[in-house]
């Protein structure tokens, strides 16, 4: 979440005339406020991942009793640690195999779990920028994923977010299925001051996200977010749906959808991650938002999704709050995690 670096001046005068004017008061209030907003996003994404912190931190701890070295029955122990933390069995197997080339290195649990973050980081950092193309606006976006992931909550989100910073925001509310899904939209659009496109229950949803698409052209809007019902990701009618909507905007806008952001559902743990697989198969997913870190999830799954799909997580959910999704900062989730 931006914030504005300067408070509004009364008097229209430029911001380099600010500047020049030695107007250190404001700057510093800002810096401060913002400092400030930066301290809380973490305070609650650390809250939000104690569940993930208690087992890397605690038992890694542990690990070390009555021992100052590490050995094939420590590195087995740390092996199912990891493994309980949602890292999947393929990124732990990597993760062991390159600690224990630097064990005689490491005689106590502060400097294994330094190597810990090291190689966490080294996985979700190297693909965590998500590519920016310059596209002719609207930037149009598609969210997808199955059922009480939080879809249209975490579009609710992302257009109170982009409002705030000025942008003209229109939602699509292609779940036709449900009328509680449409209701649930409009109360966001009205929440974010954004538009909302829809039509009545049980219409063509792929209609709907081409009118959606159709007015953000006509109102020079700069962002069109297109919510879908949720659905069962083995499901291949519904699967079939979804490409449909996705071929519907790209007549309109041959290089839209500009992104596909699946929403998943932290707390599934490993099953998150066979959803994404059988979604960027169908559709192709550009990105991630991952939700309710909050509660019982454990936050190892990001690893698992960088490492085994290449797909860069996005967004972040560490409440129910507007401010509690948070866009994805690698380092700062590692430091989070420990």
């Amino acid at each position: 979440m931006k914030l504005k670096l300067f408070k509004k001046n009364k008097n229209n005068i430029s911001l380099e005339n600010q500047i020049n004017n030695n107007s250190i008061n404001d700057t510093s209030d800002n810096t401060k406020q913002n400092t400030n907003s930066q301290t809380n996003l973490f305070k609650r994404l650390k809250k939000g991942l104690s569940n993930t912190r208690t087992i890397l931190t605690t038992d890694v701890d542990k690990l070390f009793i009555n021992k100052n070295k590490i050995d094939n029955e420590l590195l087995e122990s740390l092996e199912e640690i990891l493994i309980t933390a949602d890292m999947g069995v393929q990124t732990t197997m990597e993760i062991i195999s390159n600690i224990s080339k630097k064990k005689a290195d490491l005689s106590n649990p502060e400097q294994l779990k330094d190597i810990l973050k090291k190689e966490i980081l080294s996985i979700i950092d190297s693909t965590s920028t998500i590519p920016t193309k310059k596209t002719l606006t609207p930037h149009v976006i598609l969210v997808i994923g199955i059922n009480g992931v939080g879809k249209t909550t975490t579009i609710g989100k992302i257009a109170a977010n982009l409002t705030n910073n000025g942008k003209n925001v229109i939602l699509g509310a292609a779940d036709t299925f449900r009328a509680a899904a449409i209701e649930q939209l409009t109360i966001w659009a009205e929440k974010a001051k954004a538009q909302i496109i829809k039509n009545k229950i049980n219409s063509d949803p792929s209609a709907v996200a081409f009118n959606a698409v159709q007015a953000g052209i006509a109102k020079k809007a700069d962002f069109v977010i297109v919510d879908t019902a949720g659905r069962i990701h083995t499901k291949n009618n519904l699967m079939e749906e979804l490409k449909k909507i996705k071929r519907t905007i790209t007549k309109k806008i041959p290089s839209a959808p500009h992104e596909v952001l699946l929403v998943l559902d932290a707390t599934t743990g490993q099953n998150a991650l066979s959803q994404a697989k059988l979604f960027n198969e169908a559709i192709g997913v550009s990105s991630i938002a991952l939700t309710k870190l909050d509660g019982t999830a454990k936050g190892g799954i990001i690893v698992s999704i960088y490492k085994n799909l290449n797909i860069p997580v996005k967004y972040i959910g560490v409440g129910e709050k507007i401010e509690d999704l948070q866009p994805f900062d690698p380092k700062q989730f590692v430091e989070a995690l420990f």
